[in-house]
């Protein structure tokens, strides 16, 4: 009999063999996978920007990651980043929050209508629940409605042909429609429309309706779908830019995190088809003394990204080409931020500030 039930924990549960004595770039035994990931199946992502990094790097290994939504042919690379073909599995652009994600579901499938659809800013109208997609604009309302109904035909398909769904839980800040509870991916006034406080209304989402909203969008695809995919969920290890709390940014943003961090941990432990890759804290441990954020502290270095995702790699794809290892790098100062080309409604909040 031990004298301790301490004393059969393997050595990755104990801090100092689990984590102090590891290498930072490389903690072992840190990400099991709960189910594979083959290069065959049909794996669709969203969420929030830091999910943009997963796309790429399994597109590099030749998974089959959707894309319902490609640029027009002939379109060059910087314009079609710029208009977000490509940075997800269908054109929705960031989807911070899970409340978003099951309204888009419920949308795709015709069960709601969102209010407030179009927002117009200098004469050109936007589409409220991507308004980042079109930098541009439509030239009317009816062509932003037009488009919309578009883009849904090919979320639907994506949501009905998906074998694994990669989300990354952003934000619990979001602001919405006070009368019909719509929500939005941005304050409106940021990107497009205008902020009318009679009309909208801040909302700090719960750990209780995160995973709520979780768990009825599984639900949507349950009814909808004959096979159910499997979700291999992640956090966004990026701070927020700014808070409508009215606390301090960093208990605001620590306060997220950690109300995503326990939903994505309750769904992993509670649903046998939901797997966690701990991407927050590769980036966030302390071992790491902040070295995978760029100076201002929020961007994730190249080495952070390319610790995260060889983690997942080699558990999912260990015979396939090695991602540069964080050591051969270039410094920090000689790297383009990764976050500089990806698309983030947030980073436009960043402008306000005093």
């Amino acid at each position: 009999m031990s004298s301790s039930p301490y004393e059969d924990v393997p050595g990755r549960g104990f801090w100092r063999s689990g984590v102090v004595e590891q290498n930072p770039h490389a903690i072992k035994e840190l990400y099991t996978p709960k189910f594979p990931i083959r290069r065959h199946e049909a794996v669709a992502t969203a969420g929030s920007c830091f999910a943009q990094h997963i796309a790429r790097n399994l597109r590099a290994r030749k998974f089959n990651v959707l894309n319902y939504e490609p640029a027009p042919r002939g379109m060059r690379d910087d314009l079609a980043q710029k208009y977000q073909f490509g940075t997800y599995s269908c054109r929705y652009g960031n989807i911070y929050t899970a409340a978003q994600l099951l309204q888009l579901a419920r949308e795709a499938f015709g069960n709601t209508i969102p209010a407030d659809r179009v927002w117009e800013k200098d004469g050109r109208f936007f589409d409220a629940q991507r308004p980042g997609v079109e930098p541009g604009g439509f030239a009317s309302p009816e062509e932003v409605l037009a488009a919309r109904e578009h883009h849904l035909a090919h979320v639907r398909r994506m949501l009905l042909e998906m074998d694994v769904f990669v989300f990354t839980f952003g934000l619990t800040e979001a602001w919405i429609n006070r009368e019909s509870r719509t929500v939005f991916p941005t304050a409106p006034g940021t990107i497009a429309g205008t902020f009318d406080p009679e009309v909208y209304e801040f909302k700090n989402f719960t750990h209780a309706e995160t995973l709520q909203s979780f768990v009825r969008f599984k639900r949507v695809l349950k009814r909808e779908r004959k096979k159910t995919p499997r979700y291999l969920v992640t956090v966004s290890p990026v701070p927020l830019t700014a808070t409508a709390t009215g606390q301090h940014v960093l208990a605001a943003s620590t306060y997220s995190k950690s109300v995503l961090r326990g939903v994505a941990g309750e769904l992993f432990e509670t649903h046998r088809d939901v797997d966690y890759f701990p991407s927050y804290e590769i980036i966030t441990a302390p071992v790491t003394g902040g070295t995978f954020f760029e100076a201002n502290q929020r961007s994730v270095t190249e080495a952070g990204v390319n610790t995260a995702m060889r983690t997942f790699l080699e558990q999912h794809d260990p015979d396939g080409a090695p991602i540069t290892p964080a050591k051969d790098a270039p410094k920090q100062t000689d790297v383009q931020t990764p976050e500089d080309d990806l698309a983030c409604e947030e980073a436009f909040l960043e402008a306000f500030a005093p």
